[in-house]
């Protein structure tokens, strides 16, 4: 669904591999997509004094202190929810009712927040389209 090109921007021929993984990944044949949105890391930014990536669309990270981590983890997920056609939503459930049980087997339940006073939860999920539309067709409340 996705391709994750680290680099090490460090290495003196970073240009030259860029430009390799490219022609492979072209030789390839990969759907156009992929290679249109793949997502370029640049690693090893703690060691070059304030860094900044010339490349468009570039994440600067460092692996090694965490640096720009959870920047990457949303472009990923955002890509790949992108490319899945999925969604990430929180649905108020009854938790005496069959719903917890189908977002269970039906979508991905990323959490679930308890509000024990009536009965009911705050569910997050990642859900299809298609299957999102079969939930509210058997749970119209």
């Amino acid at each position: 669904d996705l391709i994750v090109h680290v680099r090490d921007i460090t290495h003196p021929e970073t240009i030259l591999q860029k430009a390799t993984v490219l022609s492979i990944l072209r030789n390839l044949n990969l759907p156009s997509h992929l290679l249109d949105s793949m997502v370029e890391v640049h690693n090893k930014v703690d060691l070059i004094e304030r860094y900044k990536p010339t490349e468009e669309n570039a994440l600067a990270i460092s692996a090694l202190h965490g640096h720009g981590l959870e920047e990457l983890k949303q472009e990923i997920e955002k890509k790949i929810l992108t490319a899945t056609g999925k969604k990430i939503l929180t649905v108020n459930i009854n938790l005496e009712g069959p719903q917890l049980s189908w977002l269970y087997k039906e979508a991905t339940v990323q959490e679930v927040e308890v509000v024990p006073e009536d009965g009911t939860a705050r569910v997050k999920v990642i859900i299809g389209s298609s299957a999102f539309r079969r939930y509210k067709n058997l749970f119209p409340n």
